[in-house]
């Protein structure tokens, strides 16, 4: 008797969710993937490798980010600027860049590591793929546009969310250097070319006002 009734208790509330949902405004789901939901503002999705806001790439090929990645998955060569056409402000630049998505585990670690800058994450998560070698991201897929925009690795794709390579990173904007009070709401990175905000977010009184 005592399952009987544990079963119609749970009849009873999926029934009130279905009316809730039909009747009421108590929709919980949305209707992917036509519909994206909206991502938190420190979320850790596909990488970026950025510019300078006059179009030189922040990469110096330091390998910093792959000597900090716990999974492996990051490969750098660095290389030589040219004298007379220097792609980054250093003395050198990231001449090979790869990502295996497969290994990375987005702990921003190598966001962190960076010196420059140069490697933030996005809003873009869904990266499924037949091909494995589709998944082994290059510079040609993560090194941003001179106009501030980032390639998606299938651009052909209907349903792609280009809008969100193009999001500020979440990390840059909520950290202060070295977790300094006195930094808060202060704008502490260098901006990218294009619409990505880079300003910091509000402080914990303003979110209160």
């Amino acid at each position: 008797m005592g399952a009987l009734a544990e079963f119609f208790k749970g009849l009873r509330v999926t029934g009130k969710v279905m009316v809730d949902t039909v009747v009421g405004d108590g929709l919980v789901t949305t209707q992917y993937p036509n519909e994206f939901r909206q991502k938190p503002q420190r979320f850790h999705g596909r990488h970026v490798l950025n510019r300078y806001p006059d179009g030189m790439e922040k990469c110096i090929g330091c390998e910093l980010c792959a000597g900090a990645c716990p999974a492996r998955c990051i490969y750098v060569r660095g290389l030589d600027n040219p004298p007379g056409q220097p792609v980054s402000p250093g003395e050198r630049f990231g001449f090979v860049y790869e990502i295996n998505m497969l290994r990375c585990i987005f702990c921003a670690l190598c966001v962190e590591a960076c010196p420059t800058e140069a490697i933030t994450m996005t809003s873009l998560f869904e990266m499924s793929t037949a091909n494995r070698d589709d998944a082994i991201y290059t510079k040609n897929e993560l090194l941003m546009r001179p106009d501030g925009s980032v390639p998606h690795m299938f651009p052909d794709d209907p349903l792609a969310q280009h809008s969100e390579l193009e999001t500020a990173d979440g990390w840059l904007r909520a950290t202060a250097p070295s977790g300094v009070a006195a930094y808060e709401g202060v704008k502490s990175w260098q901006g990218t070319p294009g619409s990505a905000n880079w300003d910091p977010e509000p402080t914990q009184d303003e979110i209160d006002r």
